[in-house]
């Protein structure tokens, strides 16, 4: 049987409830239905009074330091962020600061936004891609950007909204599915004959 992916889900709002959270808790639920993930949340928001100050992983308390562990020791990343102003908050790019620079390489990472209107959508490839660029991340293929009027009294109300996540979830699954029986193979690799 193969083992599920180490999942952490990173909602870089500063609010909550949040529609970047709903977005990913779907994105989520659409993937898990096509790759067993075991699947931990992580919410900016909880992080505020801990990592605001930090300059270094030193000036961390134990919990920061766990979620930093968390983050480094996934095996597949879905990271979701609101733009504010063109751009992700500062603090969500000051945590991937604090990431070991080696630990996410080759991990695949599926990204998402959202915001108050269409002109923002592009941020995902000018800003997040590029962010996870430099970890030598594998972002894959097709992100996810959604506005206000894709997501009404806390459920997605956009039925082009339904229809990307759709294809996100199915353009992800060979890869995760890949990765999936890559981690089974080394565990296996493991085990005395």
């Amino acid at each position: 049987m193969i083992q599920p992916l180490n999942t952490v889900v990173i909602n870089g709002s500063l609010h909550r409830p949040s529609r970047t959270g709903i977005l990913l808790n779907e994105i989520e639920k659409q993937i898990s239905k096509r790759v067993s993930l075991e699947t931990e949340f992580i919410d900016l928001v909880d992080l505020v009074p801990y990592i605001g100050t930090a300059l270094s992983t030193d000036h961390l308390n134990d919990y920061a330091k766990q979620t930093l562990t968390r983050i480094e020791q996934a095996d597949f990343l879905i990271v979701g962020t609101p733009v504010f102003k063109g751009s992700i908050p500062g603090l969500c790019k000051h945590l991937f600061d604090l990431v070991d620079m080696n630990a996410i390489a080759g991990k695949p990472v599926l990204l998402a936004a959202t915001g108050g209107s269409t002109r923002h959508a592009l941020m995902i490839d000018h800003q997040l891609r590029t962010l996870f660029g430099f970890f030598h991340a594998l972002s894959l293929p097709a992100g996810v950007y959604a506005t206000q009027e894709d997501i009404q009294d806390g459920l997605i109300s956009s039925t082009a909204l339904k229809q990307r996540l759709d294809l996100v979830a199915n353009l992800a699954t060979p890869v995760l599915q890949g990765i999936a029986l890559q981690k089974q193979h080394n565990a296996e690799e493991l085990i005395p004959a």
